[in-house]
């Protein structure tokens, strides 16, 4: 089976899913004046990026981006932020990945970022495959999939075709 019979999203599908977050990021946040979009490292961040850009098109919230560094084979090693606790402190928040699998990733980003009050607290992903080993949803989800624990999804964000293709 060649990889292009594996795609699950492609180009202008994953438009539109990011369009379709950002939407209901902001319809979750229409009284704030800005929103941090936490994006976990290498394409949670991507994704980040990208709703921001529609985010800012669609609304006159200030998205802040925010990098978070989780180590995903030792999630109890310390987590980075680009920005200060301080700085995130009473605001709302989206913490941002590319793919929910098992949680794991997600509940250790949640807890790093419960360490100060906050005004509201959600999570987005582009995929959720619902192998949950723990009790973290996405709040906001491109497309839900049913995958066996041998599969893998990769996300493709940057270039100029965007995929995710099941393995």
């Amino acid at each position: 089976m060649e990889v292009k019979d594996n795609i699950i999203l492609n180009h202008n599908e994953i438009k539109h899913k990011i369009r379709r977050i950002a939407f209901q990021i902001y319809e979750s946040n229409v009284d704030e004046k800005e929103v941090i979009l936490a994006g976990i490292d290498k394409n949670g961040f991507v994704f980040a990026k990208k709703i921001k850009s529609e985010l800012q098109k669609i609304s006159d919230i200030e998205p802040i981006l925010c990098k978070v560094s989780i180590d995903k084979k030792n999630p109890l090693a310390e987590i980075k932020t680009s920005i200060a606790a301080e700085d995130f402190k009473n605001k709302s928040i989206v913490l941002v990945d590319d793919v929910l699998n098992s949680g794991t990733t997600l509940i250790y980003g949640v807890k790093h970022f419960l360490s100060v009050p906050l005004k509201q607290f959600k999570t987005a992903v582009l995929v959720n495959r619902n192998h949950k080993k723990y009790p973290v949803k996405a709040d906001f989800k491109g497309i839900s999939l049913s995958t066996s624990l041998h599969e893998h999804v990769q996300v493709v964000l940057e270039g100029k075709k965007f995929e995710v293709v099941l393995e």
